[in-house]
C-alpha cells in the first residue's frame, strides 16, 4: 500500500497492480492524482491518464531503458496542453507511480527560450541596422551633392531623385530594424491610452475593408501611460491591418483598453511580464487564427505567412520592439479557425514627466571659420563629410579611428573647436576617445554620429552631458546644422 509519505505527498502517486504500468489498474491514489490528472480513482486504467501518444512514446522508452526509474514527460489524456513527469518504481508485479504537473515550467522555459532568442535576434539585427546606417549615409550624402550638379530639368535629375526616394525606402526598413531591437530613438510622453486609441480610431476605419466591422470599448478613468505617442500608434495600426488582413470575406475587429493587475503567478507563467497594475489594450480578430509554429514566430523579423511582395515581415517585429522599449509586454493568442488576440500590457506612469521643449532659431548654415576634429571609420562617409564641412567655411582635420584622433588632437589642441566623432569604430571608440580628450580638449564640445540610436547610447555612462547626437544616415544639411548647434550652444571662453 502506498505510504504515509506518498499518501500526503502534493505530486500525484498511485500504487498499480500489473506488468505494464499502463494497462494496470489503480489500487490506491493519493488525493493530489486527481488534482495533476484531473480523474484517477481506484480500479480505473492508469495509462486512461496519458494521452495515447504520449502514453505510446513513454512506453516505448521503458522498453528501450536498463529500467524505468527516469522520470518521463507525458501529457494528460483530459487536457494535452498540461505535462507531467511521470516517475515509475517497480517491485513484482506492483508500480508505484508519481505524476508532477510541470505545465507552468515548461511554459516558463519556452518563453524564456524565446525571449533570448528574441535578444539574439534583435542583437543581430541592431548590428546590421547600423552597419546598413553608414552605407545610407554616404549614399545620401552623395546624391545630395550630385543633386546640386544636375538640378531640375537636367537630363539626370529624374534619376538621381528615384535613388533617393529607394534609399529614403531603405532607411525606413533600418528604422524598423532598429525599433525591433530596442535601439529607436523615442520621445516618451503622458498618455491616456484610451484617449490615444479613440482619437486614433477615424484613422484605423479608413484602413479597414468595409467588410470588416470595428468594435471598441474603452475603459474609463484610466491611468496615464508613458511612452511615445507616434511609436504606440504605429503598433497598433500594425496590429489593426494584421487583423484585416486575417479576415478574408469579413469579420470583426475589436478593440479594448482596461486596467488589469498581474500577479505574481502571471510574470511566472509570461516571461518579462512584471507584477503590479497595467493598462492593457486587447486587439481582437475573427480571422483564420494561427497555429503553434506560426506562433512561436510571430514577432521575428521578415517572418511573415503573406504571399512574396505582399509583406516586409517587419510590422509584428516592429510592435515587439515598440513595446518592449516602453518597458511593457505583449501576448497572442490564437486558434486555428476561431481568430487572434493580441494584449499589450503598459505600466502606469509613475512619476511625472515634461518634454523638453523644441530647439528654436534660425537652422540655416552660414559659412563658417571654425577647426573641427572629424572622426569616422568608414571612409567613404568621412570623405563626403569631410568635402561637405570644407566647403562651407570649416577648417577640418580627420582620423579612421579614437586612437588616431586623440594623438591628432594632442598636437592641434589649440585650434580644434568641435570633436565630430562616431560612436562604433575599430581600435578605439568614440565615448573612449571623448574619456582620453577630457584633458587635451576640456572646452571642445562633442558631436557625436552613430547608426545606433540616441536612446540606445544615451544610457552609457561615459556619454557625455550636453553632447550632441546625429543620427545615421543624415543628409549634409543635417550635418551642417548640427555641427552649427554644438558651436553655438559651446559659448566657452578659451584659455
Amino acid at each position: 500500500m502506498l505510504d504515509a509519505f506518498a499518501a500526503a505527498s502534493p505530486f500525484g502517486a498511485a500504487l498499480l497492480d500489473g506488468d505494464d504500468p499502463f494497462t494496470a489498474r489503480i489500487i490506491e491514489a493519493n488525493p493530489a492524482l486527481a488534482a495533476v490528472a484531473l480523474g484517477g480513482e481506484p480500479g480505473q486504467v492508469f495509462g486512461e491518464l496519458i494521452e495515447p501518444s504520449s502514453r505510446l512514446d513513454a512506453a516505448m522508452r521503458i522498453a528501450d531503458a536498463a529500467h524505468g526509474h527516469a522520470p518521463l514527460e507525458v501529457r494528460l489524456a483530459k487536457d494535452p496542453s498540461r505535462i507531467a513527469h511521470l516517475y515509475l518504481s517497480q517491485s513484482p508485479g506492483r508500480w508505484v507511480v508519481y505524476l508532477v504537473d510541470v505545465s507552468e515550467q515548461k511554459q516558463v522555459e519556452l518563453q524564456l527560450s524565446q525571449s533570448q532568442k528574441m535578444q539574439a535576434i534583435g542583437q543581430l539585427a541592431g548590428g546590421v541596422a547600423h552597419d546598413f546606417n553608414n552605407l545610407l549615409t554616404a549614399i545620401l550624402m552623395q546624391l545630395d551633392v550630385l543633386a546640386t550638379r544636375h538640378p531640375v530639368g537636367d537630363p539626370s535629375y529624374e534619376g538621381l531623385n528615384e535613388i533617393k526616394q529607394t534609399s529614403m525606402r531603405a532607411a525606413d526598413l533600418v528604422r524598423k530594424l532598429l525599433t525591433f531591437s530596442r535601439k529607436q530613438t523615442v520621445q516618451r510622453e503622458i498618455l491616456d491610452l484610451g484617449e490615444l486609441i479613440s482619437e486614433f480610431e477615424v484613422l484605423l476605419r479608413r484602413v479597414l475593408y468595409e467588410d470588416v466591422k470595428l468594435t471598441t470599448d474603452y475603459g474609463r478613468n484610466l491611468p496615464a501611460v508613458r511612452a511615445d505617442r507616434g511609436q504606440l500608434e504605429t503598433a497598433v495600426m500594425n496590429l489593426a491591418v494584421n487583423a484585416r488582413d486575417a479576415m478574408v470575406g469579413g469579420g470583426s475587429l475589436i478593440l479594448e483598453t482596461a486596467e488589469v493587475d498581474l500577479d505574481e503567478r502571471y510574470s511566472r507563467k509570461h516571461h518579462g511580464a512584471r507584477p503590479g497594475p497595467h493598462v492593457m489594450l486587447s486587439v481582437s480578430d475573427t480571422g483564420h487564427g494561427m497555429d503553434a509554429e506560426i506562433l512561436s514566430q510571430i514577432f521575428e523579423p521578415f517572418f511573415t505567412t503573406k504571399p512574396q511582395g505582399q509583406g516586409t515581415g517587419l510590422g509584428l517585429s516592429m510592435v515587439y520592439g515598440i513595446i518592449e522599449q516602453s518597458g511593457g509586454h505583449i501576448e497572442v493568442e490564437s486558434t486555428v479557425g476561431s481568430g487572434t488576440t493580441f494584449r499589450v500590457l503598459l505600466p502606469l506612469c509613475q512619476e511625472s514627466w515634461i518634454p523638453d521643449a523644441p530647439a528654436g532659431g534660425d537652422l540655416r548654415t552660414p559659412a563658417a571659420t571654425a577647426t573641427l576634429l572629424l572622426v569616422e571609420d568608414e571612409p567613404t562617409v568621412r570623405e563626403l563629410a569631410y568635402e561637405i564641412l570644407a566647403a562651407n567655411g570649416y577648417d577640418v582635420i580627420t582620423a579612421a579611428d579614437g586612437r588616431e584622433a586623440l594623438e591628432t588632437a594632442r598636437r592641434h589642441a589649440d585650434r580644434i573647436r568641435l570633436v565630430i566623432t562616431d560612436i562604433v569604430m575599430p581600435q578605439m571608440g568614440g565615448l573612449e576617445l571623448v574619456e582620453g580628450l577630457a584633458g587635451v580638449l576640456p572646452d571642445a564640445p562633442v558631436l557625436f554620429m552613430s547608426g545606433y540610436s540616441e536612446s540606445a547610447v544615451r544610457g552609457e555612462p561615459r556619454f557625455a552631458l550636453g553632447a550632441g547626437f546625429l543620427q545615421k544616415p543624415f543628409t549634409p544639411a543635417d550635418l551642417l546644422r548640427h555641427a552649427r548647434e554644438a558651436l553655438e550652444g559651446a559659448r566657452r571662453p578659451r584659455s
